[in-house]
């Protein structure tokens, strides 16, 4: 079975990544279709949807940097618990000769308790409401079939010229307005946009086990460091900081994204062979703004 013959199904296709994956994975040669929303909540579409397909790749989950209403943390939740959930009852139900070879899941490192060094066998995860969606997304996967590779991707900052981590900044930095948020110290575990979609296709192409990775760059960074490489960059001065409570009133407990964060470790996805392009932020960020 040659790429122009392996199917890839992306559920999420609209969004930034689905966009980004998309782009990566036709230039590898892959035809890829994506999911409809509705779709996920429709068993028989569903299976119908995914039957002979190569591989899964799930993306799907409404965005996490909004206040956390009542309505908001349902659809957070919902969007990507009960997504992974549907697409692995579809699979167990399909004939075992119709289901994919691959399972290739978006998740979040916000699953870590913020503040501490974790790698992939930590355990010691984030007790409020995103980590328990995180938890909760992965926990259908234990599900799949052992027939089909599993792989999670728990992903960091993404950073690249369409990444709203870097469009939402420009101007202000570029107006000699940039801060740092908070005392700065929180870490910043990034990811170029060019790894992550390199990833998903090393995942698709050359990697054959069922694994969970950390998807974030070797280099570990502080927020303070990222706004000062940003700002040299663009030679511009960066010497404000953003108080923590304006984030709050901002975002309410929401406000944790930003001000707070795990520091994470990517050494397991190096040593079983993916190498990053931009391993770290001086290499990443000369890519966005060259």
């Amino acid at each position: 079975m040659n790429e122009q013959t392996k199917t890839v199904v992306i559920t999420g296709q609209s969004g930034y990544l689905g966009s980004l994956l998309t782009t990566q994975l036709k230039a590898a040669g892959f035809p890829v279709k994506g999911i409809p929303r509705p779709t996920l909540y429709q068993k028989d579409e569903l299976m119908n949807e995914i039957r002979s397909c190569y591989a899964i790749i799930n993306l799907a989950g409404a965005p996490v940097l909004q206040r956390w209403t009542p309505k908001n943390r349902k659809i957070i939740y919902e969007s990507r618990v009960f997504s992974a959930h549907n697409l692995v009852e579809a699979i167990n139900e399909l004939p075992a000769e119709f289901r994919p070879k691959k399972f290739i899941s978006a998740s979040a490192i916000g699953i870590y308790k913020n503040g501490l060094l974790h790698d992939e066998n930590s355990t010691v995860f984030d007790d409020g409401f995103l980590g328990t969606v995180v938890q909760d997304w992965e926990k259908p996967l234990a599900e799949l079939p052992a027939q089909v590779q599993k792989v999670i991707f728990r992903i960091g900052l993404v950073i690249g010229k369409q990444a709203s981590t870097i469009t939402k900044l420009l101007l202000p930095f570029k107006l000699g307005l940039g801060a740092s948020i908070g005392n700065g110290q929180q870490a910043f575990p990034f990811i170029h946009q060019e790894d992550l979609a390199r990833a998903f296709e090393w995942a698709m192409k050359e990697y054959s086990e069922s694994n969970t990775f950390n998807l974030v760059a070797p280099e570990r960074i502080d927020n303070t460091t990222f706004t000062r490489k940003l700002a040299h960059q663009l030679r511009r001065p960066a010497f404000l900081f953003i108080p923590e409570i304006a984030i709050k009133l901002a975002l309410g407990k929401a406000s944790v994204l930003l001000t707070q964060s795990p520091e994470v470790s990517s050494q397991k996805i190096q040593k079983a062979g993916f190498k990053f392009h931009y391993p770290d932020i001086d290499a990443a960020l000369r890519e966005i703004l060259g």
